[in-house]
């Protein structure tokens, strides 16, 4: 019979504030939706950095004819193209450095197939010749921040025309994404705050709409928690109803958004995939009811006097 009545209380509190229930559903869905994606999103830039920065190397491009003839401008290579002496050297002297895993030498001919295989839609690949290609060095080190002692070592050897470390060209999408990331948790918690303001007031004009039912359970002797139960449980139901459209948009994104787009315009990201997805939905509806319930909890000590 308790239970009856509790359930009967929730269904007239949802009808009377209909409009503002679903300002709530809709405000928590929003946030949520934002918090769960944010939180894929720095699943996103761990899993990049974790997969890129371990694969990146540090480049040692050497002069070819081509720089020999441009010497006017390339100082590094005046002297003409790297002779196979340098080269030796070069290498003997990598592989004795103590921060060096390992050395790689990649020829011109292997540089151009690279070219093409990472770079197929690029419109100058098809009129590229291996010539116009580098020779390199492919450094891999033990410690990747340890980049500037391989650049002061050999950036002003003969042969050499530059040393690039290859995580220069990931750090600003990486700093994109975190900025991203940044300022989706800047609205989230911009939309958290007015999903709270909601439900507080919800809970506010629900009691205040109720306050002559209220009085009389307490005359007849009614405890606080049996008073407070359905104001808590409206606010648990529509905030739970908010996780669900959360999800749904978590869904929708990875679906729509990766899955369908980013995964076909983007081929050097390994994208995350639904597993990372899924392990957040528990923890997005875990939100969305407690969040809403303890909120309601917290308003009624202040608005309804039991």
């Amino acid at each position: 019979m308790r239970a009856q009545f509790v359930l009967s209380e929730i269904g007239v509190g949802l009808r009377r504030n209909l409009t503002m229930t679903f300002a709530v559903i809709v405000s928590v869905a929003l946030s949520l939706a934002l918090f769960g994606g944010s939180l894929l999103m720095r699943e996103q830039v761990s899993s990049m950095k974790g997969y890129w920065y371990d694969k990146v190397n540090v480049s040692i491009y050497l002069c070819n004819k081509n720089d020999a003839d441009t010497a006017r401008t390339e100082a590094a290579c005046a002297k003409g193209p790297a002779t196979e002496d340098q080269k030796k050297q070069i290498r003997a002297d990598l592989e004795k450095m103590p921060i060096v895993q390992s050395v790689q030498f990649e020829s011109t001919d292997e540089a151009w197939k690279h070219y093409r295989e990472q770079f197929p839609k690029s419109p100058i690949a098809a009129f590229l010749t291996p010539d116009q290609m580098q020779e390199s060095f492919r450094v891999k080190l033990k410690d990747p921040s340890k980049y500037k002692v391989i650049s002061s070592a050999f950036s002003q050897r003969a042969g050499i025309q530059e040393v690039e470390d290859q995580r220069k060209t990931l750090e600003p999408l990486l700093n994109l994404l975190n900025g991203m990331n940044i300022a989706a948790l800047g609205v989230m918690a911009l939309m958290l705050i007015v999903a709270l303001l909601l439900i507080v007031n919800t809970v506010r004009v629900s009691a205040f709409s109720r306050r002559r039912e209220t009085g009389i359970m307490r005359l007849v002797g009614a405890s606080s928690f049996y008073i407070q139960t359905p104001f808590i449980m409206e606010a648990a139901f529509a905030g739970l109803l908010g996780a669900g459209f959360a999800c749904v948009l978590l869904v929708g994104g990875q679906y729509f958004l990766v899955n369908n787009w980013l995964v076909h315009q983007i081929d050097v990201i390994q994208f995350i995939g639904w597993d990372a997805v899924f392990a957040k939905m528990p923890l997005v509806i875990a939100i969305g009811l407690l969040m809403p319930a303890l909120a309601a909890f917290i308003a009624l000590r202040k608005y309804l006097k039991v």
